[in-house]
């Protein structure tokens, strides 16, 4: 895995439509129906250079083009993919809301020696991406992942959602948590990370760091 092609396409010109997310590449374009959105998804497949896990969700208002289901995955190809998919979108009268895009993916923590992928992938009927991951080979479900847990913590085994999100919208979404009633419990990652906690405990973290957020230094923290 190479982080070339996801730097790259952080500092690439002419997709300002796209957020890099866990899943690499993503763009939402907003349309008029779910007509609309499927006579785009079938100018989109029609391009060249789409690999074997772009992903197209087309619903009532709007088209999601994920280009490889993991960041890890984006190659500098991906930014002229890209940039042809926005040409094509405009094409179509359809407009790029970076707002609305987002990922959402279950994190399945135990200590090193109890990590049981092979359970969840069975379970959920998932398939391998990578080692220490799985995904819905339909693409509808959240990516799976372990996470060691620290040996030296009490806890055998937790579980927590992240959300991925583009770096301009995540203090929108932190902050519309909060007011929903939610906590922040850790910022000292912000603004590329905030976890935060529902009244019951209950934890979900938002990440801006695969878009290019980066934490506060000192100075900016204290």
């Amino acid at each position: 895995m190479s982080e070339d092609g996801w730097r790259a396409f952080l500092t690439g010109e002419g997709v300002d439509d796209w957020v890099i997310l866990h899943g690499g590449p993503t763009a939402v374009f907003k349309v008029g129906s779910l007509q609309e959105a499927a006579l785009l998804a079938a100018a989109v497949a029609g391009i060249p250079g789409l690999g074997p896990r772009t992903l197209l969700t087309a619903v009532s208002d709007c088209l999601t083009v994920k280009l490889t289901r993991e960041m890890w995955g984006t190659e500098r190809a991906h930014l002229d993919v890209a940039r042809m998919i926005s040409t094509i979108a405009r094409d179509h009268g359809a407009v790029a809301d970076t707002a609305a895009v987002q990922e959402v993916q279950v994190a399945v923590a135990a200590k090193p020696d109890a990590i049981d992928l092979p359970f969840w992938r069975a379970a959920l009927g998932y398939v391998p991406l990578h080692e220490d991951n799985c995904i819905d080979p339909l693409g509808q479900g959240s990516t799976v992942w372990m996470q060691d847990l620290d040996p030296s913590k009490p806890l055998a085994h937790a579980m927590h959602i992240d959300v991925s999100l583009a770096k301009e919208h995540i203090q929108a979404r932190v902050a519309a948590a909060v007011a929903a009633g939610g906590r922040v419990v850790e910022s000292v990652e912000a603004p590329s990370a905030w976890i935060l906690a529902d009244r019951s405990g209950n934890k979900v973290c938002l990440a801006a760091w695969p878009d290019g957020a980066k934490p506060a230094g000192p100075e900016q923290g204290a």
